[in-house]
């Protein structure tokens, strides 16, 4: 299959995507104006085999390395809010160490998660800041769930995720980070300052895994 025989809507940006890998039947296209890797919806896991993959994850919220893997989330959380701000830990799982860790200091934090938590009445408010550690490389429609986010976002807020980006020297046949087939969608840092205009936030941020949104552009 050759890029010319294969054109598909980038799901985050909806920038013209070509076929791009091919690795263990999935299908890998790759969008021309981001520059993210997005499995084709024809390989995608089953819902209910999707679900078993994410319990089969430790989700200990108590397990050190786990803890140690949020950290830098629930420390730029508490550098920048106050036990009296309200916050959402999105795509939580069955356990979540940023809940976990953040109440046990007295923060006000409510979890959501499709799969596990689908408590639709935390989407119709707004919160402070939000946590999406190791989610957003989950999602099928990534244009459509960062609008989500944004909008349960307050004005002022702060949008903290966690994920590996796929950069100009990454070899995406030996990347171990697509090898979870529940890795859909991989960003570059181009598909994050798309993300920052597309949905009006003032800034974004990325340190490693780690990339910070910050509330409302008013220009």
């Amino acid at each position: 299959m050759g890029t010319e025989e294969f054109s598909f809507p980038c799901p985050l940006c909806r920038g013209g995507a070509s076929f791009f890998k091919s690795i263990d039947s999935r299908q890998y296209l790759r969008c021309r104006r981001c520059g993210s890797v997005f499995m084709d919806s024809e390989s995608h896991l089953s819902l209910s085999r999707e679900k078993e993959r994410y319990v089969e994850h430790n989700n200990d919220p108590s397990d050190r390395g786990y803890r140690r893997f949020v950290a830098e989330i629930v420390k730029r959380i508490k550098e920048n809010f106050s036990p009296r701000d309200k916050g959402l830990d999105f795509g939580s799982g069955p356990g979540s160490p940023i809940t976990a860790m953040l109440k046990e200091s007295g923060y006000r934090v409510v979890e959501y998660d499709p799969f596990f938590r689908e408590y639709p009445e935390l989407l119709e408010k707004r919160y402070d800041y939000i946590a999406c550690c190791e989610v957003i490389e989950h999602f099928r429609e990534p244009g459509k769930e960062f609008k989500l986010l944004k909008d349960l976002l307050k004005e002022k807020g702060m949008l903290l995720c966690k994920t590996e980006l796929f950069l100009a020297e990454t070899d995406f046949v030996k990347w171990y980070y697509k090898n979870d087939p529940s890795h859909v969608f991989f960003y570059t840092s181009r598909s994050f300052e798309l993300i920052r205009d597309m949905f009006n936030f003032s800034r974004v941020e990325i340190e490693g895994r780690l990339i910070e949104f910050r509330g409302h552009c008013n220009q």
